[in-house]
């Protein structure tokens, strides 16, 4: 009869729930993807690439991605409900007063700053630099000035100018590192008065390259011969390797009409003027090997004339082309009938091919306006080339130019 009693008294101790006909039940999880892993990782995740991606040439960008600091700005203890904590935010005792826990006026402003904060801080910044110290694109080292080689003892590159014009990494297979990764840079340098040298240097490093590429151009110095500080010798023909440059001589003010790296090598030179036209490879180490080549082996206007044994003359257009006689042999030649060309000379026999110069297109399509022009234009044709050949010859030569006989023939001639 005991356990009857206990089950009566159970029954009236349980008071009956009356449960909904339809119950909504929503599954909560603890712990998420978000919970499992850092924020380092997480962010590794979002910036990094994998090396098999990186094999496969993704990740190139990679570096632009920042990584941003939520928790930069925030407090403990302050969020968008401004509240005073004691012991959190401020201290207990404010002298002997306890300090209460209070609700203090928001901040409107605190969600905006947060956002600012952030979005600055995962901006990608670009290098700037000045105009001129940019190199050939944008902000990447070939064609940028590095500056003056390292001193050697008590000698200083006093005027010298370092310009960098090739960097990049080249790899070596050894036997127990595996490939090996190094930084390659070729460089040339100069004081822009005829002295000038190139080098290369390699290191794991790229700026001990650099260092060790402008110590070493400074030990290569060269001189180079100018006509008049300003332009080459003569024009010429030079190749190293699969690289072929033709060389012309220019007057001042023409500047430099030539390949970047040829331009860099001439500013540290001296050479202001000249044209360059380069033929096959323009690889950057073959192009100054083939360019310092034929710079050093360019002659004087006096070597010219003691080896053919004829005057060496110049014309020149900005000047009327008066003839000046630059340089005069020892022993000149009396022969005048095999005078070779001075272009065939300090080329070595070699012409250059010149393109075929097509008419333009109102010759084939309006023939007869084309012929109105030319009959127009008759009187004006060579008049400028024959106004400084008649200035020539009565000026320099005794010579009186033909209208001039005329006219005094016609004066003498009775009436």
């Amino acid at each position: 009869m005991s356990w009857l009693c206990r089950i009566s008294k159970l029954a009236n101790a349980i008071t009956p729930v009356v449960l909904p006909s339809s119950l909504n039940v929503s599954q909560v999880r603890l712990t998420s993807f978000f919970t499992k892993h850092t924020a380092e990782q997480l962010w590794k995740g979002v910036t990094s690439v994998s090396n098999a991606g990186r094999k496969r040439g993704r990740g190139k960008g990679a570096g632009k991605k920042m990584i941003r600091d939520l928790n930069k700005g925030q407090i403990i203890g302050v969020g968008k409900v401004n509240m005073v904590w004691p012991g959190l935010t401020t201290s207990v005792l404010r002298g002997k007063e306890l300090v209460q826990q209070q609700r203090l006026p928001e901040d409107p402003d605190r969600e905006a700053k947060l956002i600012k904060l952030r979005n600055n801080m995962g901006m990608f910044r670009r290098l700037k630099l000045a105009p001129t110290e940019r190199g050939w694109s944008g902000s990447r080292l070939p064609g940028r000035k590095v500056g003056p080689p390292d001193p050697v003892g008590e000698e200083v590159f006093d005027g010298f100018e370092t310009v960098c014009l090739e960097s990049k990494s080249v790899f070596n297979m050894t036997g127990n590192l595996g490939r090996k990764r190094q930084m390659s840079m070729f460089v040339v340098t100069g004081n822009g008065n005829g002295l000038a040298g190139f080098g290369i240097g390699k290191a794991i490093d790229g700026k001990a390259a650099l260092k060790s590429a402008k110590n070493r151009a400074g030990q290569r110095l060269m001189y180079i011969e100018r006509y008049n500080d300003h332009t080459v010798c003569h024009d010429f023909f030079t190749q190293f390797g699969f690289t072929k440059i033709y060389v012309k001589q220019k007057p001042e003010g023409h500047g430099l009409v030539c390949h970047r790296a040829i331009k860099s090598m001439c500013e540290v030179i001296g050479i202001k003027d000249i044209y360059c036209k380069v033929e096959g490879s323009t690889n950057i180490q073959s192009l100054t090997k083939a360019f310092f080549l034929g710079l050093l082996q360019q002659k004087l206007p006096e070597q010219l004339a003691e080896e053919t044994g004829y005057h060496l003359v110049e014309f020149r257009s900005d000047t009327g082309n008066v003839p000046k006689v630059v340089a005069s042999p020892v022993n000149a030649k009396s022969d005048a009938k095999n005078i070779p060309t001075y272009d065939e000379y300090v080329m070595g026999n070699r012409v250059v091919l010149k393109k075929k110069k097509y008419p333009p297109f109102y010759v084939k399509h309006d023939p007869i306006g084309y012929m109105k022009h030319l009959k127009k234009t008759l009187r004006y044709r060579n008049m400028e080339d024959v106004k400084i050949k008649l200035k020539t010859a009565s000026k320099y030569l005794n010579i009186q130019p033909a209208a001039s006989q005329v006219a005094e023939s016609l004066s003498q001639t009775p009436t």
